[in-house]
């Protein structure tokens, strides 16, 4: 197999990978992403045992056991370019050997499971709920650099998205990609599903307006009332699109659940966005260890 160049596939003087310094022996098969590097010690805490702290940048990660589980957590930073990062150094580990910088064989299939924060984008989903997604929207443009190929239904979601909302010529592509229906079918039980859309910001991207005006000023309207068959968007963030994208591309399955701290319809907040957290974070945990 051809060797891939070390401009393309960068490693540290350990070999480990270059933005994460990971080892291959340091992650297990099942990782949790979550957005914010404080987060991921709020998830360890539940766990029985750790093996490994590791931190570069906004990366960390913990491995440990949590019920004769095998897990690692990872923080990501936010946006769908550190996802970029993420999943394509998460996957050299397990299918690249580092050493001859040959692609495997024999392939490994990740589990790659978020545990984020998000905000609604219909009246009827409360602050503090959970929300699984059934697939990642992207408004960021990100996939559009792969070659990322649609099934007959998630072409039609994508065609009719696009026809409901049209970039202008000033906006990027939208893509879409739906999850692992193995993994939210076990991790979504007990909670709201419906299409995650991914943006590229937090203010502007999201229809907020400080001081400047917006580009598309019906941004929100527009997400909220699009409909396709049983398909409706019900939240937005910054990071499943690329996730779900990414992991369909290189063979890994992968779910995103958030909690709902905003709901941008009624232009509510959540004053209790902590506890609903580490709830979703039990209620993640214990359905990992069934999987």
């Amino acid at each position: 197999m051809k060797q891939i160049a070390e401009s393309e596939l960068i490693l540290n003087k350990d070999y480990s990978v270059y933005h994460l310094n990971l080892h291959p022996e340091d992650i297990a098969e099942t990782i949790i992403n979550v957005g914010d590097p404080d987060r991921v010690s709020k998830v360890s805490d539940f766990f029985d045992t750790i093996e490994l702290k590791k931190q570069k940048r906004e990366f960390v990660t913990h491995t440990g056991t949590y019920k004769g589980k095998r897990i690692s957590v990872l923080s990501t930073g936010i946006g769908t370019d550190n996802i970029d990062i993420v999943y394509n150094e998460l996957d050299a580990l397990v299918n690249i050997d580092l050493k001859t910088r040959v692609i495997k064989d024999q392939l490994t299939s990740l589990k790659l499971i978020r545990i984020g924060t998000s905000g609604a984008l219909q009246a009827d989903i409360p602050v503090d709920s959970f929300v699984c997604s059934s697939h990642g929207l992207g408004l960021d443009g990100l996939l559009n650099f792969y070659k990322l190929e649609n099934d007959s239904s998630e072409k039609a979601l994508i065609d009719a998205f696009r026809l409901h909302y049209p970039n202008h010529g000033i906006l990027s592509q939208s893509y879409i990609s739906a999850g692992s229906t193995a993994l939210i079918n076990k991790l979504s039980v007990g909670m709201i599903k419906g299409i995650t859309a991914s943006c590229s910001g937090f203010y502007g991207p999201q229809g907020r307006v400080l001081r400047l005006g917006l580009a598309r000023e019906d941004m929100i309207d527009s997400l909220h009332s699009f409909r396709h068959d049983n398909h409706r968007i019900t939240n937005f963030e910054m990071e499943t699109g690329a996730m779900y994208g990414l992991a369909k591309l290189l063979g890994h399955q992968c779910c995103s659940t958030n909690v709902i701290v905003a709901n941008r319809i009624s232009q509510q907040y959540s004053v209790n966005a902590e506890n609903a957290m580490n709830q979703l974070i039990q209620s993640v945990l214990d359905k990992i260890v069934e999987l």
